[in-house]
């Protein structure tokens, strides 16, 4: 319960960062998606492996999830789908994030369940838009509760 009180920041009156889960299990590339999520001012909930991640996002209920499609164990295409049957995460934005690069294959990983698609290596700029485009209104309200606090 403390890791949940951690993330969801209990008794706070300001609005809360984004919170996103990224499941990769490469470090490296999970180490660049905290920096780019740091910069943005959101939270991350980072995993190295898919045998939590339907528990976690029931649990935490993230705003948006990255997740790459070959992951060790349970796959993202397995994974997303889970993800939109289940009622608490089925509206969860979902978005691939794989070297899988070909139109076959994004139209696949679209047609599974994700929300979109961003194709490794990708540009860090590319990565803040995509998750810029997608919480807005969550980031956008953050902010301008920010500037009238000062």
């Amino acid at each position: 319960m403390q890791l949940a009180q951690a993330f969801m920041g209990e008794g706070k009156q300001s609005p809360q960062p984004p919170l996103i889960l990224a499941v990769e299990d490469n470090e490296d590339n999970l180490l660049l998606m905290s920096y780019v999520l740091d910069s943005l001012g959101c939270k991350l909930i980072g995993q190295k492996d898919s045998s939590e991640t339907l528990l976690v996002a029931k649990e935490y209920q993230p705003d948006l999830i990255l997740l790459d499609i070959l992951l060790p164990g349970e796959s993202g295409m397995d994974l997303v789908r889970q993800l939109k049957c289940e009622p608490l995460t089925s509206n969860i934005t979902a978005i691939a994030v794989t070297a899988l690069a070909s139109f076959e294959d994004r139209e696949r990983i679209l047609a599974a369940g994700f929300d979109d698609y961003i194709s490794k290596p990708y540009m860090i700029d590319e990565l803040e838009g995509m998750i810029r485009g997608y919480l807005w209104h969550k980031m956008g309200s953050c902010r301008v509760f920010d500037l009238c606090q000062e």
